[in-house]
């Protein structure tokens, strides 16, 4: 095989078991999935999550939803977080999937869809207390949430708010938000709203704030796939472990004399008699061309930085101190000695960046748990 994604499975199990060891007896666990469970492959993620008595999902579109559905999550809660357009909202009903709504009136037309298929369809209602992205403002929701409360065909089951600082424990803004949706659930539900289920905690928030994983439920999906949500050093102490590694296999080795260009616009330029390894990767692969002439591939435990470009199929690498090296010999792009965070600190990306773009030609291969 060319090159291959190793999602390992037994890492996530315990990634579940650790995220449940925090939580508060009664507090549901809402395991976030979107983007294709951040890179991992739905289809091959969710039979941990069933096993592990994960019941409660979340995604961020209807076609996520309905990739669950699918697979066998027949009975499950699945949260679309973000927005269906108008067009759409008959997937939503047909799914059984719980719809965000920050908008009245595209709640009145999903409650005409749901009263058009005879069915009473969930929603929650999302407050935005800070991020300036979807949800109702504080102080102007009262009303349009009373109407949607009042639409015969909806069902108000939770509400939530996203904290847009929950990895850095010295902002002020966490505790504000925090209190700000507290303070507007309580008013709504004054009013006659009912909302059994509310929900602030991503997975930073979980990590680090007891009172945001306190509530009815947490959503997180990052710690569940060991992408690190908050610093190095607290991170590598919680014993969450990256679920994904990525190999490839050498497709050729050369040795060239000082001097020698290497790779599109001559970036690179050997200094001294040099081994380069050519990697059958590229940025097609989603193998970014940022990691030119910066990142590394881990060959026999030693790390061989990259040299020249990264092109759309293969790059290469100094692999000047790996004794023997061969064509077919293995390469770690992604692993225990040169990780996801590793490179996300490369990059200065965010380590979801990483493992979502890897892209489908690279084949996913599930290890057993």
């Amino acid at each position: 095989m060319r090159t291959q994604a190793v999602v390992h499975l037994d890492r996530l199990k315990r990634n579940i078991e650790r995220t449940k060891a925090l939580l508060p007896e009664g507090t549901e666990l809402i395991a976030v999935l979107k983007g294709d469970a951040y890179g991992h492959g739905l289809e091959g993620v969710y039979p941990v999550f069933r096993d592990c008595g994960v019941r409660s999902f979340a995604v961020s579109v209807w076609e996520e939803g309905a990739a669950l559905r699918k697979l066998g999550a027949k009975s499950e809660e699945i949260l679309l977080l973000g927005d269906t357009p108008d067009e759409m909202q008959d997937e939503v009903v047909r799914y059984g999937l719980t719809q965000t709504v920050f908008d009245a009136g595209a709640a009145a037309l999903l409650d005409e869809k749901a009263e058009k298929a005879g069915v009473i369809q969930p929603v929650h209602i999302k407050i935005d207390t800070g991020m300036s992205r979807l949800g109702f403002f504080p102080e102007d929701c009262l009303e349009p949430v009373k109407r949607i409360a009042s639409m015969r065909n909806l069902k108000i089951t939770g509400a939530f708010t996203h904290f847009m600082c929950a990895d850095d424990t010295e902002d002020p803004r966490t505790g504000r938000q925090l209190g700000l949706f507290l303070r507007t659930v309580e008013k709504l539900r004054e009013n006659g709203v009912v909302i059994p289920k509310i929900h602030v905690a991503n997975s930073p928030a979980a990590m680090l704030c007891p009172a945001a994983r306190a509530l009815d439920a947490v959503r997180v999906g990052d710690m569940l796939f060991g992408l690190a949500p908050i610093d190095r050093g607290p991170w590598e102490e919680s014993g969450f472990e990256e679920v994904m590694s990525w190999e490839t296999k050498a497709a050729m080795v050369k040795t060239v004399p000082a001097g020698r260009d290497v790779g599109y616009g001559a970036t690179y330029t050997t200094s001294e008699e040099t081994v380069i390894a050519t990697v059958p990767v590229g940025f097609a692969d989603g193998y970014s061309r940022s990691l030119s002439n910066r990142g590394f591939a881990v060959i026999g435990g030693v790390r061989c930085p990259i040299i020249g470009r990264v092109c759309m199929d293969q790059f290469m690498v100094d692999a000047t101190d790996v004794p023997g090296l061969e064509r077919g010999d293995r390469i770690e792009l992604l692993g225990k000695d040169f990780g996801i965070l590793d490179m996300a600190e490369v990059l200065g990306e965010n380590v979801d960046e990483i493992v979502c773009r890897i892209g489908k030609r690279v084949p996913r291969v599930y290890t057993k748990y």
